[in-house]
């Protein structure tokens, strides 16, 4: 199941505005690590996706937002909760390190 792609012009509505904790995946193409951690995040979306919603943003196509949260090196995972960013995770991690990272929002089945 692919992550829905949000972008500079939806970000607002997608992620600020949700009623659950979105994380989004900011990413871009030619990052090997984005694409090495995107099947665990798909995974962990498929999972938990009543808890939290998972989103990616490419940082090449959407340059304001990911400027706006200051994102220097990718993959970056931001957490937004209340339309505030509660947990930042930089870096490739196995899906059961980046569960760990989200334990505080996600709870075992």
């Amino acid at each position: 199941m692919a992550l829905k792609a949000v972008t500079d012009t939806s970000f607002d509505e997608d992620v600020l505005k949700s009623d659950k904790p979105v994380l989004v995946d900011f990413w871009a193409e030619w990052c090997g690590p984005c694409r090495q951690i995107a099947p665990s995040l798909e995974a962990i979306s498929a999972e938990y996706g009543d808890q939290i919603e998972i989103v990616k943003l490419n940082i090449d196509q959407n340059p304001t937002t990911a400027a706006k949260y200051g994102v220097m090196s990718i993959p970056t995972l931001n957490v937004y909760q209340g339309g505030e960013v509660v947990k930042t995770i930089v870096g490739a991690k196995p899906k059961a390190a980046i569960e760990r990272d989200l334990a505080e929002f996600i709870s075992a089945k």
